[in-house]
């Protein structure tokens, strides 16, 4: 695995879609989310979902195992996070019970001061 400051995963990330979900649904409390930080941590926020992430750490993909809420409901499960040759991200879920997801990316832009 990659030292996390030479990974270029980390940093903040909107989820602007998903292979089973619209996006009416993905922003249904708070706009979408994936966070990754440099210290092993990480948060995913959609829908009712929101889950925290222990992170091994790539190049250009991190692994992780989450755990969290799902309309109020604990879950918990793994999953990856890949940037593609564009500069998206490519996000897969994978829960417990056997469902699974992939989400789409991009970072997150700050305006200039």
């Amino acid at each position: 695995m990659a030292e996390p400051s030479l990974c270029r995963v980390v940093g903040r990330w909107r989820i602007t879609g998903s292979d089973i979900w619209d996006r009416d649904f993905l922003d249904l409390v708070e706009p979408a989310r994936l966070s990754l930080d440099n210290a092993g941590q990480g948060e995913i926020v959609f829908g009712a979902f929101q889950a925290s992430l222990d992170i091994q750490y790539g190049k250009s993909i991190v692994f992780f195992h989450w755990a969290g809420f799902d309309e109020g409901d604990e879950v918990w499960g793994d999953g990856s996070a890949e940037l593609l040759d564009d500069g998206s991200l490519e996000i897969e879920l994978n829960r417990v019970d056997g469902d699974e997801a992939i989400l789409t990316a991009v970072r997150e832009t700050t305006p200039a001061a």
